[in-house]
């Protein structure tokens, strides 16, 4: 198996989108998988590389990456050495980086042999479900989508974040990041920029819009984001497949770091359902 980390390409807002590919070296056509990191997450995250391996062991080209504006660097791609570029992220940034991604796979020379690239799907992890839903309505490149722990809605989140208020005057509000007890800061940009493209980042017009196969897989314990989300976004799609995992929180049961060498059941039971639902 061909592993390439920390590829860098280029995006639309001055910052490097940290990209790793896992895919068998065999000059055949593969089927592409995109996968994008939730909220306060990352490429490397708890057992994404073991998350990677299994999908390229099933034949597929494996692409992950760091949204520009996640909060690593290319020279630290792990946790967030850079707290105003996370500061500075916002939806739009994440669909534009996607974008990106799609575009570099679709013209890179190196892997032209190795990928179909007819034949592309895109995965997100929890706020990234909303990401990959919106972009896979807009681009008729994206063949079939996969939430993971996905959200159904933005406009709830984008207000949320402490008083409104408070927010414009200060400019700034701060989440705490429980693992890694850094303060991280949310500029009040990110709630102007929701308002200015409410429209476009509406999930649940994306979702009922979709046309192309859709897969939702939610745990039945994650407490970060309910299954009701879930549902809701079966609902929007009732041609959707809907798939609940039993005892599996937030993460699938896995957490950062990971040192086992085998993932936990119930994120390879995820796995698995993808790779059906891809093949």
């Amino acid at each position: 198996m061909k592993i390439q980390n920390n590829i860098i390409v280029d995006g639309k807002h001055q910052k490097p989108i940290v990209t790793d590919v896992f895919y068998q070296d065999n000059h055949q056509p593969k089927k592409v998988v995109i996968f994008c990191h939730g909220y306060k997450g990352f490429k490397d995250w708890g057992a994404w590389n073991l998350m990677a391996q299994a999908f390229a062991k099933a034949g597929f080209f494996f692409i992950k990456f760091n949204f520009s504006h996640n909060g690593g660097t290319a020279e630290q791609p792990i946790d967030f050495p850079d707290l105003e570029a996370f500061g500075n992220n916002n939806y739009t940034k994440e669909l534009d980086d996607l974008e990106s991604i799609l575009d570099w796979i679709s013209s890179e020379e190196n892997y032209k042999k190795e990928v179909n690239i007819d034949d592309i799907s895109i995965i997100g992890h929890s706020r990234a479900g909303g990401i990959v839903l919106l972009k896979a309505n807009e681009d008729a490149r994206v063949k079939k989508v996969i939430t993971l722990a996905g959200v159904c809605d933005f406009g709830k989140r984008s207000s949320t974040i402490g008083d409104l208020e408070n927010w414009k005057k200060t400019g700034v509000k701060y989440v705490v990041n429980g693992r890694t007890k850094q303060n991280m800061p949310h500029f009040y940009q990110f709630y102007e920029d929701f308002k200015a493209n409410e429209e476009r980042l509406n999930i649940q017009k994306a979702t009922e819009k979709l046309t192309i196969p859709q897969l939702i897989i939610h745990g039945d314990k994650d407490d970060a984001v309910f299954i009701n989300e879930g549902e809701n976004l079966k609902k929007w799609n009732p041609k959707a497949q809907f798939e609940i995992i039993k005892n599996a929180n937030h993460v699938f049961n896995v957490s950062h770091p990971w040192e086992k060498e085998v993932l936990s059941k119930e994120l390879e039971e995820t796995i698995n359902i993808c790779i059906n639902f891809l093949k």
